[in-house]
Parts: structure tokens; sequence; C-alpha cells
């Protein structure tokens, strides 16, 4: 099942995404895992099946939010920044 509108983490509005981007913008020691994350969590040939984007499934982020929040919590940048900087770390 693909993500539906309302699903946590899927459908976030500039309120949620403009300070989460520039959080990780402000710290380029953190660019590259970001990248290396964020290519871990798409799916391989995202190319060739619609909406035709390269991002993360939907189940796949549900899963990841209520595992680490719990049912319909949004993380904040905060939470992404302390994610990536300890992929960073246990590399």
């Amino acid at each position: 099942m693909g993500p539906t509108r309302g699903d946590p983490g899927m459908t976030h509005g500039a309120a949620f995404w403009f300070p989460t981007i520039s959080a990780v913008l402000v710290k380029p020691h953190l660019w590259f895992t970001a990248l290396r994350q964020f290519r871990r969590a798409v799916p391989t040939r995202w190319w060739a099946h619609p909406p035709f984007l390269p991002r993360p499934d939907g189940e796949y982020v549900r899963f990841r939010l209520e595992t680490a929040y719990g049912t319909g919590a949004v993380p904040c940048a905060a939470d992404l920044v302390r994610y990536l900087e300890w992929c960073r770390a246990s590399r």
C-alpha cells in the first residue's frame, strides 16, 4: 500500500520540511551521511515504478516512525540531526 494523504512522515508541509532540511544544510559534515542514508532508504529501481520519484516506501517510513516515536508522533529537525550524527559515528 502506498502513502496516502495524512500519513505521518509522508505529507508534511513546508513547516516541517524547511527546518528539517535547513538543519542538515548548516552541518556540512552530515551531508554525505544524509545522502547515504537517503540512498539506503530508497527502493532499488525507483525510476521504474510510479510516481517515478526517489522516495522511501511509505510502509517502511510508517514502521520506522512508529517504532521510534509511537503512533501518530512526528519527529523534529533535531531528531534527524541526532540520527545522522549517530549514523556517522557508528560507521
